[in-house]
């Protein structure tokens, strides 16, 4: 039996379809160029600062910053460029900035008054700072995508997190681009979340620290809060997906399974690797995030090594 060889491939085959997503059927996943990122991949690769030198690390979202010494206080000049910035790239990243918990404290400071963690202990002597000591008899669960603190009626505007003491391998934290993923969704999707609200609860994360009359204590300080499924960012003025898995407990005027169906679907957005950046923390290593912007993931790759690094948060507003 004589068998005949295929003729060599002239072209690669993407070339026959259209610049596109494509589903991959049954399992609805798409592949394909993420084309909407290349309008804001191109103006972020056109700004230049007076005050530092920027690196991005991916399309649309983060970049490590040169040439500023944190413990230092900024000129108003600075400040402002650096904030605009922040806005611009949504997290920034500072590499060997040994900052004390007085210098940490007063840069984040700069940016806005500062909150108080009221489930996250501060062992720093700067009420402001929470510190998340991790090792072997702790564990690291904040491996899920979320942006901090949406369960309070003003969550967290952005956060300071400085690395203290960081295993030799792993505890990365990823950032998602929560702008990029509501601009990726169809125009139909859009139609159909444009007006939702969704509840948002603490109970889900930090609920099972507690026993059941400090749970109750808790509840009737921080009760549950209402937030759009879609927040106008109040600096920018641009749209962003606000739902987590975290805290968002349900969509107002949908039935349960309805609920968790497009949580879930539009939770979901964030893990496409296209929206993100990934770090890899150094001792003395700084990220600056704007928490309105991003979503975060703490891999929780180290254990049983120990992670240690702390946080102040700058108070937002209500979302709108």
């Amino acid at each position: 039996m004589t068998t005949t060889s295929p003729a060599p491939a002239t072209k690669d085959p993407a070339a026959s379809i259209a610049i596109r997503r494509v589903e991959l059927v049954p399992y609805g996943v798409e592949v394909g160029p993420v084309t909407h990122l290349a309008a804001e991949r191109e103006r972020l690769s056109q700004l230049r600062f007076a005050h530092f030198e920027v690196r991005p690390l991916s399309a649309t979202i983060g970049a490590e910053v040169q040439g500023l010494d944190l413990a230092q206080p900024l000129s108003a000049a600075a400040l402002a460029e650096l904030r605009q910035c922040w806005l611009d790239f949504k997290v920034l990243f500072f590499r060997d900035q040994p900052l004390t918990p007085a210098e940490h404290v007063a840069f984040a400071r700069q940016f806005g008054e500062l909150e108080i963690h009221p489930f996250i202990p501060s062992t720093t002597g700067q009420p402001e700072l929470v510190r998340f000591e991790k090792e072997a008899t702790v564990g690291g669960f904040e491996n899920g995508w979320h942006s901090d603190v949406s369960w309070r009626e003003v969550p967290s505007a952005g956060a300071v997190l400085h690395g203290i003491e960081i295993p030799p391998v792993g505890g990365d934290t990823l950032f998602a681009d929560m702008y990029a993923a509501y601009d990726g969704l169809s125009e139909d999707l859009k139609a159909e979340i444009d007006g939702l609200e969704a509840v948002h609860d603490f109970t889900k994360v930090f609920g099972h620290t507690l026993d059941d009359d400090a749970k109750v204590a808790m509840q009737q300080r921080y009760p549950s809060v209402t937030h759009p499924v879609v927040r106008t960012h109040e600096e920018t003025g641009r749209k962003l997906l606000y739902v987590n898995r975290f805290f968002t407990s349900h969509i107002l005027g949908l039935e349960e399974a309805a609920s968790i169906e497009l949580i879930n679907q539009l939770a979901a957005q964030a893990e496409l690797v296209e929206y993100q950046c990934r770090f890899s923390w150094q001792p003395d290593s700084v990220a600056f995030w704007d928490n309105r912007a991003v979503q975060h993931y703490a891999s929780s790759d180290y254990w049983p090594q120990r992670r240690v690094v702390e946080r102040a948060s700058i108070i937002g507003s209500r979302p709108r």
